[in-house]
């Protein structure tokens, strides 16, 4: 593998605003797309979050294949649904926005801890990310089923091995986590200053 399990993330990254500075819906799905392969070599630990973010990604998607002119920011998905007062619907664009938001900010948490901790062992940093990002925001269900799920989190070394390639890793998941960090924030500002950002796992 040229480079590392990130290198596709780094180079989405640069695409992801328009010069205008506004996020663009296509290249931010791509974007978050090319984080699905590195969930993939946790094993069952993230089969769950997986899911999750695929299918946000799909909702998104298939909207913005509808009318790509239309929905050529990102943006432009919650809008429209705050004026038609759907953005609540547990399937609309504004909620799949919300939590492939949420999603990305627990592994950005988690790769900080990798590399911050390296003392730690997978499911210590895994733990530690969930109580910092998603926890606050998930029932009781989907809290144990997540707890449950993160008791499989791979050995951190062999984890590192597969996933390291010819980069040298802890140089790209520092930034991974500083360069995507900043563009979730900005998601969260916008659905902040729209009243969307704190809706709650049913």
């Amino acid at each position: 593998m040229e480079g590392s399990v990130f290198t596709p993330c780094l180079e989405g990254m640069k695409h992801v605003k328009s010069e205008h500075g506004e996020m663009l819906s296509k290249p931010f799905l791509d974007l978050c797309k090319t984080i699905l392969p590195v969930l993939d070599k946790f094993g069952p630990a993230m089969t769950l979050v997986k899911s999750d973010i695929g299918g946000n990604i799909s909702r998104l998607e298939k909207n913005y294949l509808s009318d790509p002119d239309k929905y050529k920011y990102l943006y432009t998905f919650v809008q429209g649904e705050i004026e038609s007062k759907t953005a609540k619907g547990s399937s609309s664009c504004t909620n799949g926005l919300l939590w492939l938001t949420r999603a990305m900010d627990f592994l950005v948490e988690l790769f900080r801890n990798l590399v911050a901790h390296q003392d730690w062992s997978m499911s210590q940093a895994c733990g530690d990310s969930y109580q910092k990002t998603l926890k606050k925001w998930h029932g009781w269900l989907a809290s144990s089923s997540f707890s449950m799920a993160l008791k499989l989190a791979p050995d951190r070394k062999k984890f590192i091995d597969v996933i390291s390639g010819t980069g040298d890793i802890y140089t790209d998941m520092a930034r991974f986590c500083s360069e995507f960090g900043p563009l979730l924030q900005y998601n969260h500002k916008f659905l902040a200053s729209v009243r969307m950002d704190d809706m709650k796992a049913s």
